[in-house]
């Protein structure tokens, strides 16, 4: 079986495709990579609470040693991939390894990549490790036992070392004394121990370990968070909703009235505190799906705007190259200058409760002041589960420009650097992207009112299926 890695590592349904024997594989290919790059690798090791996660982790951990990499391992249940991603930093890593699936489906896990910079392997190093993946699965030598107690398997404690640096780099007296205004949703993954370790009087939501996730994707987007948004809107005394997805690298936003913020209003909203209130500058790297309504907040403050393909590795390739200040994505990763090039839901979550309690405004106040420059607008995402064979019709006929009409509105101008978005006027526009990890067509839309953009998502889906 060729393995290849998606947007964001490899991931795989468990006991089908993703197995004890495949891991290996990728592990011996990591491994081989490792060794090509230095005489005496190495690497950070984690699981998240995914199902299986300390067994995978185990076969790693192996396999890298047997190979001469030294494996330091955080033995805790589970950690989150900002966690592994600091981790490689602060000890000189030549990489990263994090088993998760992100926010995919419970039935998923995955295998991701973290570079020595602390952030995801760019593509370049990616290709090369799927290159040096064996078709033979390599057999276990020793134990793990073994290579712990001749040190080449080490542990480690990722998560204090991840509280120390948020303790370092917040100003969380002045947070904690909003602090009690937080509702926290950790979706029963890997960030659901930091926020209580933080503030202890937060309002907790799925702060439990399950590895099924409740049966539900841990992905922090609107319809995922329907609980936390009611508790928003009963409890009156809560004045900002945050969650994060299974491995906490992604930011889901809810206000006082149980609104979800998405990643657009979020990154110009920390432009506007990094920027308008802390005089950082730098570029501001976004991906294709993101709003174009961020090029005027940009204007606004001087920032150079640069657009990459979807996924997340593209932006923190730039970001190793230094002067970025904010780096984003549509689907909630977002890593902003003086940390790591990494996502990480917690940190930005940190950083716009930090900007609620300096500016003593509440979050639906600081977006009106966002509107003040780009103007208020409404965005959209619908994910259509489609059979292959439909979803590879769908992108050859926007890939031939056939669709020229959704319902009423007409397709002015197409732009393709990563998907298709098709523009119906100045401002609105219809976007089409293949999920790279799942059996899903994503359609994303954005309008002046929640009503247009709902209207542009209804025509364009009943042209895909001929309604």
């Amino acid at each position: 079986m060729k393995i290849k890695f998606g947007t964001d590592g490899w991931r795989a349904i468990i006991a089908r495709e993703f197995t004890v024997d495949q891991v290996a594989r990728v592990a011996q290919g990591t491994a081989l990579w490792l060794l090509k790059q230095h005489p005496q690798p190495v690497a950070v090791l984690g699981s998240d609470c995914r199902f299986g996660g300390r067994m995978f982790a185990e076969v790693v951990a192996r396999v890298l040693a047997q190979n001469g990499v030294k494996v330091l391992w955080d033995l805790n249940d589970f950690v989150s991939t900002p966690m592994v991603s600091l981790g490689t930093l602060q000890n000189a890593a030549q990489a990263g390894i994090i088993l998760t699936a992100s926010h995919n489906p419970p039935a998923y896990n995955g295998f991701k990549i973290k570079a020595h910079y602390g952030g995801p392997a760019i593509p370049s190093m990616i290709s090369e490790v799927e290159t040096l993946i064996p078709e033979d699965v390599p057999s276990l030598s020793h134990p793990v036992e073994h290579w712990l107690s001749v040190g080449m398997v080490q542990k480690l404690d990722l998560m204090e070392a991840y509280l120390e640096q948020i303790r370092k780099s917040f100003d969380l007296k002045a947070i904690a004394a909003i602090s009690q205004g937080l509702a926290f949703d950790a979706m029963y993954g890997a960030g659901q121990r930091v926020i209580p370790a933080l503030f202890p009087k937060t309002h907790l939501l799925h702060c439990q370990h399950n590895p099924g996730f409740n049966g539900q994707a841990p992905e922090p987007i609107a319809r995922n968070l329907q609980e936390l948004s009611t508790t928003m809107a009963v409890h009156s005394h809560l004045k900002i909703g945050l969650a994060v997805d299974g491995d906490a690298d992604r930011i889901g936003l809810m206000d006082s009235k149980g609104n979800f913020v998405d990643s657009h209003h979020i990154l110009m909203l920390l432009i506007a505190y990094l920027t308008g209130v802390k005089q950082r500058t730098g570029r501001v790297v976004v991906s294709f799906s993101v709003s174009p309504r961020i090029a005027k907040i940009c204007q606004h403050y001087g920032l150079e705007l640069q657009v990459t393909p979807i996924g997340f590795k593209y932006i923190c390739e730039i970001m190793t190259k230094g002067s970025v200040l904010v780096g984003g994505e549509e689907s909630g990763g977002i890593a902003i200058d003086g940390y790591i090039p990494e996502r990480d839901g917690i940190w930005i979550g940190l950083t716009l409760m930090e900007y609620m309690a300096k500016s003593g405004k509440t979050l639906e106040e600081l977006i009106n002041d966002v509107y003040a420059i780009s103007g208020t607008f409404c965005y959209d995402r619908w994910d259509l589960h489609i059979e292959d064979a439909h979803k590879s019709e769908v992108m050859a006929n926007l890939a031939a420009g056939i669709y020229t009409q959704f319902g009423s509105y007409t397709v002015q101008r197409t732009e393709s650097v990563d998907g298709f978005k098709c523009w119906l006027n100045d401002n609105d526009w219809v976007m089409f992207r293949a999920s790279g990890t799942e059996p899903v067509l994503r359609i994303y839309a954005e309008s002046n009112t929640r009503e247009e953009t709902e209207a542009i998502l209804r025509a364009a889906q009943s042209t895909l299926y001929g309604a």
